[in-house]
């Protein structure tokens, strides 16, 4: 049976791998743990990048852009901060270079006053803005988002999921009140929960982080979190409620109604290009990427059967009628994108290059089609019938007028419902010892094991340090307290003590 990979997610890592190379999303730099981010990639991120600020601009919030170089006594003025980025900040302590005994160096005479640290986030440097710009409660609420690259040294390196360099999207606001910034928290966990779910087809668990876990400096955080196909945990956005801490280290203040001065209360919040390998480990088979709809750079690509004979104008003429009638329609929001692969290879290398792509509808038509009025395509979602390629023929008026927009609309509901699906049968329930947890997740490591769901005290300290320990030995992690909670519990499964909440655990990336 001919597949467009040559390896399958038996051996889950390789495959992801090869997904990102053969679908041509990405490759390794020269730069060791960053990345290139090719135009199939990237052409990802854009429908990414588009709706997220559509969903972001329409909470209030407004973009803005601050550098990329904080000065080092910004880091330092807030301590959790500090000592949470301190292993993984890349510092910048010179100006310039000179060729000194025939080798290219800093210039000594060029050393900084100050060292700048390369953004690893920019709560330090946002918050000096923030005490300039907010002097009155009619200044509140703030609510900046900007799109930029952070620089986080990573030592283990995986394209998309972990890279020194990397994009994303971080949102910081200002609030006279803690119950308006936690409400403010709690907004845009929910719009990253949505565009999980609606737009990536990617479903999520959201909620609270446990102390352990928090961002540096943050009085809470809370977290979305899905399963990829081999049962690990991707933590797929954060949102923070930082109260006064960055306020007091930064100034943050405002005169109040009363005329009083007051501390703001600050969040934060983030998804990253790691969203890319979610959905790649999300929804991804054995022939590759499968893409949703709403996120494919193109999502239906036409491949016209040429074979350097004269009705080879005729069929291209055909398809260029096509891709005009179908770029008319609309789905998602947006007009469809549709694109006409006249590249001067072979036929069948373009269908299987679609394939890896993971295109959502790849149509190939020849001069029988373009003489029959008819178009032959195949779902990326359903590509096979059993071991057998599986291609549907209809008529290209009844294509473009009733299935393009239906078929688009279905592949999209349909990974979600394979996704969802995968979520909510992994997570087991009824574990009360960890004598259950060290069974669940016995065996080989890289076998599929999904997710626990158990009770817990919420305990803080040398308790919480004791739970963390002892979940390394298996390699587990707590994902997050999902947000609904059932009315009672059992006793911690760590400590004994009455529960409080429930929460996930699970191996992650």
């Amino acid at each position: 049976m001919q597949r467009a990979l040559d390896i399958t997610r038996s051996r889950f890592a390789d495959w992801y791998q090869a997904v990102v190379r053969d679908a041509d999303m990405a490759e390794t730099s020269p730069v060791r743990g960053a990345m290139v981010i090719k135009p199939w990639g990237y052409g990802v991120w854009e429908q990414i990048q588009q709706e997220l600020d559509r969903r972001i601009k329409a909470t209030g919030h407004e973009n803005c852009y601050f550098p990329i170089f904080i000065p080092l006594s910004f880091i330092a003025k807030e301590a959790d901060h500090v000592e949470g980025f301190a292993k993984e900040m890349a510092v910048v302590t010179h100006h310039r270079l000179k060729n000194i005994d025939g080798k290219l160096q800093p210039d000594p005479d060029a050393k900084l006053e100050e060292p700048l640290v390369v953004r690893p986030t920019s709560e330090t440097i946002i918050g000096d803005a923030f005490s300039r710009w907010i002097k009155s409660h009619r200044d509140l609420p703030l609510l900046i988002n900007q799109w930029a690259n952070v620089v986080r040294w990573e030592m283990r390196p995986r394209l998309f999921l972990r890279t020194t360099e990397f994009l994303w999207q971080e949102g910081h606001t200002a609030h006279a009140s803690a119950q308006d910034a936690e409400a403010e928290t709690m907004r845009m966990l929910e719009v990253y929960r949505s565009f999980s779910e609606d737009y990536l087809a990617m479903p999520v668990i959201a909620g609270e982080k446990p102390e352990n876990e928090r961002f540096p400096g943050a009085v809470a955080t809370y977290s979305i979190e899905a399963m990829m196909q081999d049962g690990k945990a991707l933590q797929a956005g954060t949102s923070h409620f930082l109260g006064t801490h960055f306020a007091e280290a930064q100034g943050i203040k405002f005169q109040d109604e009363a005329g009083g001065v007051s501390l703001c209360n600050t969040t934060s919040w983030g998804v990253s290009t790691r969203l890319i390998g979610g959905v790649i480990m999300t929804h991804g088979d054995d022939d590759g990427l499968r893409l949703p709809p709403a996120i494919a750079p193109r999502q239906i690509v036409v491949v016209p059967m040429l074979r350097d004979k004269p009705e080879d104008a005729e069929v291209l003429k055909y398809c260029e009628d096509l891709v005009a009638a179908l770029g008319q329609l609309s789905a998602f929001g947006q007009k469809l994108r549709v694109l006409l692969d006249t590249k001067k290879i072979k036929s069948a290398e373009k269908r299987w290059n679609w394939v890896r792509r993971g295109a959502p509808i790849i149509i190939e038509v020849g001069p029988r089609d373009a003489a029959g009025g008819n178009i032959t395509y195949m779902r990326r979602d359903q590509l096979r019938d059993g071991d057998k390629v599986k291609s549907l023929a209809v008529g290209r008026q009844e294509f473009v007028e009733e299935k393009a927009v239906q078929l688009l609309v279905e592949i999209q509901a349909g990974l979600y419902a394979d996704a969802r699906h995968r979520l909510d049968s992994n997570i087991k329930t009824g574990v009360t010892d960890w004598a259950g947890v060290e069974e669940y997740f016995s065996g080989d490591e890289d076998a599929f094991k999904g997710w626990l769901k158990v009770s817990w005290a919420k305990p803080g300290g040398a308790e919480l340090e004791a739970v963390e320990t002892k979940l390394k030995t298996l390699k587990l992690t707590i994902r997050n307290a999902p947000l609904q909670q059932p009315a009672a519990f059992a006793p911690c499964l760590f400590t004994g003590a009455p529960g409080v909440e429930e929460i996930l655990i699970g191996r992650a990336y």
